[in-house]
């Protein structure tokens, strides 16, 4: 049981060690892509085309009869 318990211990130190400040730099490199993600989905929502085809999905969302 001594000898489970060593290599448990020894794992998990192995799986802390060295990554200091590696989840800031994907946090950082995953907060740079969803900025640039919807800098592009702004860019193609606000087309003339997309804006349109969404006022006629609500008018005829909106007219239908019951």
């Amino acid at each position: 049981m001594r000898h489970v318990r060593l290599w448990l211990t020894g794992r998990v130190r192995a799986a802390l060690a060295g990554d200091d400040g590696m989840s800031t730099a994907e946090y950082a490199i995953g907060t740079i892509a969803a900025a640039a993600f919807a800098a592009v989905l702004y860019a193609v929502v606000k087309g003339d085309s997309v804006v349109s085809a969404l006022t006629s999905i609500v008018q005829r969302a909106l007219s239908v009869n019951f």
